[in-house]
């Protein structure tokens, strides 16, 4: 089955370029590991997919190729930052997808285009050969028009890798043999602050609660949970990763690899002429934003505080899962936006991953999948949430919905170029 890869993921021989200029040029000597396991499982990979500048963005916009469109309307964005991916599995020029998933970057495009997105546990999938951003937050992570086909790619592309000291060291269990046992009596947790909350869509919430009766018809038992520190998650985030990307983005200098700006006087001239044409805006402003809060003085006001607030995280997602199986909320606060409506408002766009950020934050399972039309005719995305390494039992939540639900409509651009 052919495949669109996300052009952060390096292939021996193919340039690479992670939607910026700063690695205009770059041709990786190396395979990722998630790309000689594909190789390993016989998948052609027909292409490199657009991105937000190293992953950094909610839309593609950010990319220094020209932002991606969405298939189900040319003037609104697929998302990001897997939103070259997205659109490509969503239009039909491939069944499969790879991206990464940061913040939301796999299940929020997935959402806008109306295609199954998996964000796996932190350490399921190897990093090794993926150019990072934030390395406590990236994930490797599939994207498929099914249920099925989203658990058998991940299926291909998991399990432990000595060449990533995050890997986890486990076996990856059949997620496909499970897929058919149904949800009687499983505990599903709403968020109730995010169907309902402020800014979000009333057809994304509408959707949502049909999606929720669905369940209940099939014998799952339904609850409402709210909760508190997820409010401060998207705060968090936006300190941690910035932070981390300031320190992943320095060896980008133009020194070993990729754009060096010509005619400096001097290496420190050069490292900063390099840096000023190479990065866009969004990265440049992550860039500086995560030096200030790892700089002296300020490390704990802000930094610290962050990590703080994603322990508090953490713990309440431990106290759900006391009382839930899984957790159920929309991906998305809204359908796919228009190219340009939020380029110039950051806050805005910052905001389209707040209901994605804490399974981030949280090192957890996520998994965005169709639930219909919104009233102005785009896809809404169901997100479905669960602890660690619960991958198989949030797949079988899903195909039961999936299969309740039916078949769920193509773009109107589908499979044309």
């Amino acid at each position: 089955m052919p495949l669109a890869l996300k052009d952060i993921l390096c292939i021996d021989g193919v340039r690479t370029t992670a939607g910026s200029k700063i690695l205009e040029g770059y041709v990786p000597p190396y395979d990722s590991t998630v790309v000689k396991k594909l190789r390993g499982a016989g998948v052609p990979i027909v292409g490199k997919a657009n991105l937000d500048e190293f992953a950094m963005g909610s839309s593609t916009e950010n990319s220094a190729y020209g932002p991606s469109r969405n298939p189900w309307d040319l003037a609104r964005v697929p998302g990001g930052s897997s939103g070259g991916s997205a659109a490509a599995v969503s239009a039909g020029f491939a069944p499969l997808g790879i991206g990464t998933d940061t913040g939301g970057s796999i299940r929020q495009p997935a959402s806008l285009c109306g295609v199954v997105g998996v964000k796996p546990t932190y350490g399921l999938v190897s990093r090794y050969g993926l150019l990072a951003f934030a390395s406590s937050l990236d994930q490797v992570g599939p994207f498929a028009r099914t249920v099925e086909d989203a658990a058998l790619l991940l299926e291909a592309i998991a399990g432990h890798d000595r060449m990533d000291a995050t890997s986890i060291p486990e076996e990856v269990p059949p997620y496909v043999k499970g897929l058919e046992s149904g949800v009687k009596g499983l505990r599903v947790g709403v968020v109730s602050d995010w169907v309902e909350g402020e800014g979000v869509q009333p057809g994304v919430t509408e959707r949502v609660r049909a999606a929720i009766e669905s369940l209940s018809s099939l014998g799952a038992e339904i609850g409402e949970i709210s909760l508190p520190s997820f409010r401060y998650a998207l705060s968090a985030y936006y300190l941690i990763a910035p932070a981390e990307c300031s320190s992943n983005l320095a060896r980008y200098d133009g020194v070993r690899w990729g754009l060096r700006a010509p005619e400096a006087k001097d290496v420190v001239e050069m490292n900063v002429r390099s840096r000023t044409a190479g990065f866009g805006d969004e990265v440049k402003r992550r860039i500086m934003l995560g030096t200030y809060a790892l700089s002296a003085g300020y490390y704990d006001a802000y930094y610290g505080k962050a990590q703080q607030v994603r322990t508090l995280v953490i713990r309440d997602f431990e106290k759900a899962y006391e009382r839930f199986d899984v957790l159920l909320g929309p991906t998305s606060p809204t359908t796919a936006f228009k190219i340009g409506e939020k380029a110039d408002d950051p806050l805005a766009m910052y905001l389209n991953d707040v209901f994605t950020i804490p399974s981030n934050l949280a090192g957890a399972a996520a998994i965005s999948l169709p639930c219909g039309l919104a009233e102005d005719g785009l896809p809404v995305g169901l997100q479905l949430l669960g602890p660690p390494m619960s991958e198989g039992l949030l797949f079988k939540v899903a195909y039961a919905y999936e299969q309740a639900r039916g078949p769920v409509d193509a773009p109107p651009l589908w499979g044309r170029s």
